[in-house]
C-alpha cells in the first residue's frame, strides 16, 4: 500500500495556506524561532493550523459534534501545558493529533449522559457513512480516518496507532472490508477518500479560540495544582495527628469478664451433718493451737 491522499480533509481556508496540511516540521519551527516569536504567538499559529481539521477528523472518529470539538481543546490544552517538548517536536501537529484521537475514542465518554448519543449528517448517503463507520472497532476507524481520510502512509500510520505495519495493514484492509460490505460502493480507496471528506465537511465544525483554550488550561492546571496541594496538606496534618494521639507503648487489651455457672446460693447452703460439725470443731481447735510441729528426734 501507497500513500494516495495527501490532503488531511482540507478546509476552503486552509486551501488557500501556503504548503500541505501534512505537518508543522522542524524547519518551520526553527523559522519561528528565528522570527522571535512568543510562545503563546507560536502556539496561536499551531491552534490556527491544525485544529479546524483535527475537529473534522475526530468528528469522523466519534460521530458527534460536541465530543470532537471538546478532544481537540483538550489535546490543545495538553500540548500549552508541555509546551517546551511540543515545540521541539518533529512533529508538532502530530503530536497534537495523537492526543486528540486518544482523547475522542477514550472509553470515559461512556460514562457521560449524552456520550453515547451520535449526531448524524442530515444527507441520506453520509448518514449511512456516518453509522457504517461508528461500527468499526475504535481500532480500525482510527486507521481508515489516518490512512485514506488524513492521508498518512502506512509506516506513519502504524506509528501512530502504536501497531506494527502489517497489523495496521491488517486493520486497514478489514476496515475497509466492512464499510464495502455495507456500502459497495467505498470499495474503490479514491471514492472512500471524496466521502470522508464530504462527510466531515457537511457541518462546519469551529474550533474555539486559541486564547481561551490557552486559558481554559491554564485554569485547569491551576485547579489541579491546587487540589493536589490541599490533599498533600490533608495527608501531612491526618498524619501528625495520628501520631501525637496514638500510645507508645503496647496495651495489652482486658479480657471480657465471663459469668461463673454452677456455684450454689449464698445462704441456701441448709444445716450440717454430724461429720461436717465433727470435722468444723477439728478444724477451729487446730486454727486455735496451731498445728503440730515436727521435730526431729535425736537416734
Amino acid at each position: 500500500m501507497t500513500k494516495r491522499h495527501a490532503n488531511p480533509l482540507p478546509s476552503p481556508t486552509e486551501g488557500r495556506r501556503s504548503g500541505t496540511a501534512a505537518s508543522l516540521t522542524r524547519d518551520q519551527a526553527v523559522d519561528e524561532a528565528d522570527n522571535a516569536l512568543t510562545p503563546a504567538q507560536a502556539f496561536d499559529i499551531l491552534y490556527a493550523f491544525c485544529a479546524p481539521a483535527l475537529v473534522r477528523q475526530a468528528y469522523l472518529l466519534t460521530g458527534r459534534h460536541e465530543r470532537a470539538r471538546k478532544s481537540v481543546e483538550r489535546a490543545f490544552q495538553l500540548a500549552w501545558q508541555r509546551w517546551p517538548e511540543v515545540a521541539h517536536d518533529r512533529d508538532p501537529a502530530g503530536w497534537v493529533r495523537a492526543v486528540t484521537y486518544e482523547c475522542a475514542l477514550s472509553p470515559w465518554h461512556l460514562f457521560r449522559r449524552r456520550g453515547h448519543v451520535p449526531d448524524p449528517p442530515s444527507d441520506p448517503a453520509d448518514r449511512a457513512l456516518h453509522r457504517a463507520l461508528l461500527l468499526l472497532p475504535p481500532s480500525y476507524r482510527r486507521t481508515l480516518v489516518l490512512y485514506d481520510g488524513v492521508g498518512l502512509d502506512l509506516p506513519e500510520t502504524a506509528a501512530e496507532t502504536e501497531a506494527s505495519t502489517p497489523a495496521a495493514a491488517n486493520r486497514l484492509m478489514h476496515a475497509r472490508e466492512a464499510l464495502a460490505a455495507r456500502l459497495p460502493e467505498l470499495s474503490d480507496p479514491a471514492e472512500l477518500h471524496r466521502r470522508l471528506v464530504r462527510l466531515a465537511s457537511a457541518k462546519r465544525l469551529g474550533a474555539g479560540e486559541p486564547a481561551g483554550v490557552r486559558t481554559a488550561g491554564e485554569r485547569r492546571t491551576r485547579f489541579w495544582t491546587r487540589s493536589a496541594i490541599a490533599f498533600t496538606a490533608t495527608i501531612i496534618g491526618a498524619t501528625t495527628l495520628t501520631l501525637r494521639t496514638a500510645p507508645m507503648h503496647y496495651l495489652a487489651p482486658v479480657s471480657p469478664g465471663h459469668t461463673v455457672q454452677g456455684l450454689p446460693v449464698q445462704g441456701m447452703l441448709g444445716p450440717l451433718s454430724p461429720e461436717a460439725l465433727a470435722l468444723r470443731a477439728e478444724l477451729r481447735k487446730e486454727a486455735a493451737g496451731g498445728p503440730q510441729r515436727l521435730a526431729p528426734e535425736p537416734r
